[in-house]
């Protein structure tokens, strides 16, 4: 029999932030990895401090991020409006501390849990913040997570800002190493979707002046469109929308508050359906749902207020609401899509009739394959009939 183990007092334990954090890192980054997948921990990291920036950015202080990484060393920096100098060690080594917290400074901000530069502090060997407001510079440095510099606030001349740097820690990232390739990817999705601001990486400047419209593109060939880009914004929300003429599957790219949700949500979802609406009714056919999203390929991006994600990396939308006083999610998707998509088709005869094309031609193939499904259905069953060793049943 088992032996039963102690359960007693002693067993119990209360670990501090940064112990936690180092103990249970997936809870807080997602996974680990070493850097030669674009989901890793450090990537992770990078994207919890060029968060705070964005933030900054969407609040009207600092169009310029740069970021410079060599070896392990990654540096970050903004022209925001700088922490408040008082809070600076606060924000970085306080769990649930920060200026999210009260929504009228960052009403539609990513980075709502007060979590992220803590975890990057906590995860990283050495961590240093440096914050410029007023003319005086606070700067303070870490060790795994533990204070170990707090310099005090000096007069300086810099432009305002902050500046964050960090490595991570070899032990809990093995044999790590940042790929430029992935970071590039990640520094475009920022771009796309904050027109106007410009990220400069190791000299390499990113900027795009059309948003999502620059996404399908730089993510296709010109060739391959059907149709030029329907490209479409509204106070919260944003689409782009075009059929491939060589993939046969759906792609889309999803975003919500400047957030990559690389596994969907709800926000997804209705939009998939209302594009599939909006069709039925400008066609006036109820063509089938697979026909019409065959080959497509479109991005979406929509800004909510306090975001339900499904985990703390936020790959996954769960809000049903858009926020106070405002329609659900899904109804504010499918009014978008249906007034103004419908409005472009209504304008635009030529997109309209190719992709009116493209679903028959879908519908086609689909019933082609069925037809040709169902013909070697019957004939594996007759063939199963003539081997002589299985004999029909009916007959003896």
């Amino acid at each position: 029999m088992a032996k039963e183990t102690q359960y007693t007092e002693d067993n119990i334990r209360s670990l501090d932030w940064k112990e936690h954090i180092r103990m249970r890192p997936g809870m807080y980054i997602g996974k680990l990895g070493d850097g030669s997948s674009p989901d890793d921990g450090i990537y992770i990291l990078l994207k919890e401090v060029i968060d705070n920036c964005i933030d900054e950015f969407v609040m009207g202080a600092g169009k310029t991020i740069e970021i410079r990484i060599k070896d392990k060393e990654v540096h970050v920096r903004d022209y925001g409006r700088g922490i408040p100098l008082g809070k600076v060690i606060d924000v970085v080594s306080k769990m649930n501390t920060g200026g999210k917290y009260d929504s009228r400074a960052f009403k539609k901000s990513v980075g709502l849990n007060g979590v992220g530069t803590k975890a990057v502090n906590a995860l990283s060997t050495s961590f240093r913040v440096e914050s410029v407001r007023d003319q005086q510079i606070k700067a303070a440095a870490f060790a795994y997570g533990e204070l170990v510099e707090d310099l005090p606030v000096e007069d300086t001349s810099r432009r305002k800002g902050t500046k964050v740097s960090f490595v991570p820690d070899p032990e809990i990232f093995k044999n790590y190493k940042y790929r430029p390739e992935y970071v590039a990817k990640m520094l475009k999705n920022y771009v796309y979707l904050n027109p106007g601001l410009t990220i400069d990486f190791n000299g390499e400047k990113y900027h795009s002046a059309n948003g999502l419209k620059d996404l399908l593109e730089d993510n296709m060939n010109n060739e391959d469109m059907l149709y030029p880009i329907i490209h479409l914004r509204g106070d919260d929300i944003e689409i782009a929308i075009t059929h491939s003429k060589t993939q046969y599957s759906e792609e889309y790219h999803s975003f919500v508050n400047g957030q990559n949700t690389t596994q969907g949500g709800t926000h997804q979802a209705a939009f998939r359906e209302a594009v599939v609406k909006t069709v039925r009714e400008f066609y006036g056919k109820n063509y089938d749902a697979s026909d019409i999203r065959k080959s497509i390929v479109a991005a979406i991006s929509v800004k909510v207020m306090e975001p339900v994600f499904e985990s703390q990396t936020k790959t996954k939308l769960g809000s049903t609401e858009m926020g106070e006083g405002l329609p659900t999610v899904r109804t504010y998707i499918n009014d978008f899509v249906k007034t103004q998509v419908d409005n472009f088709l209504h304008k635009n005869a030529d997109t309209a009739e190719k992709i009116q094309r493209k679903i028959m031609q879908a519908e086609r193939e689909r019933k082609e394959l069925s037809g040709i499904r169902k013909l070697a259905k019957e004939r594996a069953k007759k063939a199963s009939l003539h081997n002589k060793k299985l004999r029909d049943c009916r007959v003896h």
